[in-house]
């Protein structure tokens, strides 16, 4: 059988397939092949979505083109599951990439796009990219700036207690942690004695909507904030997914061994502006990490540009499919705005005609 980093020939014997190296680091061809795909179909499904808030199709969109390459990794190294043995996720509203390399169908991101009653996050009752998955501990994500980061050291208490090795993830933006939501979980994530496993994650795109991080930011490195809180970190090549992986690697081993908080600050891309409020209009000017790959991956030999070509037309090909679907299911009913607000509780029966309970229920 081939390894993760074999391929066949055409004959069935079994080939290495060459890794591809970002200085003195490296992933198997194949990890890189995989991720790319992931990167891609993230793309399109991203891109066609803003088609549907200006078509209207959709509405509001606010997304991560620019951020597929590490969070597809991110999505990739995650201990998915449910409860505290596994990783709880606090993620913010750019974290598509993360949700499908974990294994979410691109059709649940239209959905909620076209606000339609099969939405499984939101029952079509929230803004694309707000993603709410409790089968993988995925905790809702809220349009409300970088709240959060206040939230995670409560899910990292509750897996310090019943567990060895999971970590709750928190990620947010670089203009976020200015709020006190970000302070706040430095603050309880190193209690003394008393510190919890959190992985902070800032993803550095360089701006907070319309203002420039440089004008507003005294600090060189987002992470230096945790020297004062103890909290060790690392800047990373956001755009680079052979880095991003092994940095996200080395912050989630010393969180599960240690317990204790860890800052990973990726810098990244905006490709398409804050969300459609600023007009999701291409900034050419950024790098693109799928371009970035898919310019090693020729020079390496492990894709040609047919084969590029090929795997973009897939991607588009199932969003298309996705969209088609989503257009022609139901709508949410007037009638079930409330409904799903509470989860179950002991008072239903006295009040039997509120709306509680969980959607699957």
């Amino acid at each position: 059988m081939p390894t993760d980093s074999m391929s066949e020939a055409n004959d069935g014997v079994a080939l290495m397939s060459p890794d591809l190296m970002s200085g003195q680091e490296s992933l198997p061809g194949d990890l890189c092949l995989k991720i790319h795909r992931l990167m891609v179909r993230t793309r399109c499904l991203e891109e066609r979505i803003i088609k549907m808030s200006k078509s209207g199709q959709g509405h509001f969109w606010i997304g991560g083109p620019g951020e597929e390459a590490f969070n597809a990794c991110l999505g990739l190294r995650v201990k998915k599951g449910q409860g505290p043995d596994y990783d709880y996720l606090h993620l913010h509203y750019r974290n598509s990439a993360t949700l499908v390399a974990m294994g979410m169908p691109l059709i649940e991101s239209v959905r909620q796009m076209a606000m339609k009653a099969t939405d499984t996050h939101s029952l079509g009752r929230n803004f694309s990219g707000h993603f709410s998955k409790s089968a993988w501990n995925v905790l809702p994500v809220s349009s409300v700036i970088e709240v959060q980061y206040s939230m995670a050291p409560g899910t990292a208490l509750m897996q310090k207690r019943l567990s060895d090795d999971s970590l709750t993830v928190v990620t947010g933006g670089d203009a976020g942690t200015a709020e006190g939501d970000f302070a706040s979980c430095m603050i309880w994530s190193t209690l003394p004695d008393r510190e919890v496993p959190v992985l902070m994650v800032v993803t550095n795109n360089g701006y907070g909507i319309s203002t420039s991080s440089c004008s507003v930011h005294s600090e060189s490195r987002i992470i230096d904030r945790g020297k004062a809180f103890g909290i060790p970190g690392e800047v990373v090549d956001g755009n680079d997914p052979v880095a991003s992986w092994h940095a996200i690697g080395r912050a989630m081993n010393y969180v599960r061994t240690t317990r204790r908080p860890y800052m990973l600050e990726a810098l990244v891309s905006r490709l398409y502006g804050h969300s459609s409020s600023s007009g999701a209009l291409r900034v050419k000017s950024d790098l693109d990490c799928i371009d970035l790959l898919e310019r090693k991956l020729l020079a390496k030999g492990l894709l040609d540009r047919p084969a590029l070509a090929q795997i973009r037309e897939e991607a588009l090909a199932e969003v298309e499919e996705a969209v088609e679907q989503a257009l022609a299911e139901p709508d949410p009913r007037i009638e079930d705005i409330e409904k799903f607000t509470y989860a179950p509780s002991d008072v239903d029966a006295v009040y039997p005609g509120d709306y509680t309970g969980l959607p699957s229920s």
